[in-house]
Formats: C-alpha cells, structure tokens, sequence
C-alpha cells in the first residue's frame, strides 16, 4: 500500500516561489509513475505534471511549463514540484498521485491508483 503525504503548500505573493514535498510512509515509490494534480472549488482536478520511475522523462501541462518542476529521490520516497513565478491562478489544492504499477506517464486522473489529502496553495495577487 501506498500512502502519500504533501506538505511545502503556503500563501506566497504573485512571483515567488514554493516546492511541495510528497512522501511515502508505506511502499516504496520507485516502481510507480507519479504525478501531481491541483483542483478548485467547483472545478474538475486536473493534471499539473508527471515523472518516470526512474526520474529520467517528465511530462507538464502546458500552463506550468516553464516555471514547475517535478523531481523524484526514491531513496527518500519523495516527490517534489517546484513551482516559481507563481500567478493567482495557480491557487488550487496540490495533490500527489502514485499511478498503476506498470502505468506509462499520463494526465489521466482515472490512471493513477494512490493519492495524497492535498495541500493548499493560494497565491495573491
């Protein structure tokens, strides 16, 4: 079982900066795809960026491209978003997702088997 927990989510001011940590306390996440994904109120979750098993490929929706990074150190059972030049409209709950054993990288929510409680990012403008 895999059992992810996100933290690094804030209030920042348009421009600045946060990185959002998601660890695993259960099974290791080397042998998963995993993504982020950030949902409003009202609105449907959506995909933000993906990584490999092994870190080596990564895949962003195009609005983040260029400003988020996703990273991965499977020793320490973590993933990482680095997220800079923030805009309001990134304010969102983030979530961490584990997908299917064997699963290519996908921004289909409906791929991804475990996730996080979610963590607040609320940018100001």
């Amino acid at each position: 079982q895999v059992q992810l927990v996100e933290s690094g989510g804030g209030l920042v001011q348009t421009g600045g900066s946060l990185r959002l940590s998601c660890a695993s306390s259960g099974r290791s996440i080397r042998t998963y795809v995993m993504a982020w994904f950030r949902q409003v109120p009202g609105k449907e979750r959506e995909f933000v960026a993906a990584i490999t098993r092994g870190g080596g490929n990564t895949f962003y929706e195009d609005s983040v491209k260029g400003r988020f990074t996703i990273s991965r150190d499977n020793v320490r059972n973590t993933v990482y978003l680095q997220m800079n030049s923030l805009k309001p409209e990134d304010t969102a709950v983030y979530y961490c997702a584990a997908g299917s054993e064997g699963a290519a990288l996908s921004e289909m929510v409906t791929d991804y088997d475990y996730w996080g409680q979610g963590t607040q990012v609320t940018v100001s403008s």
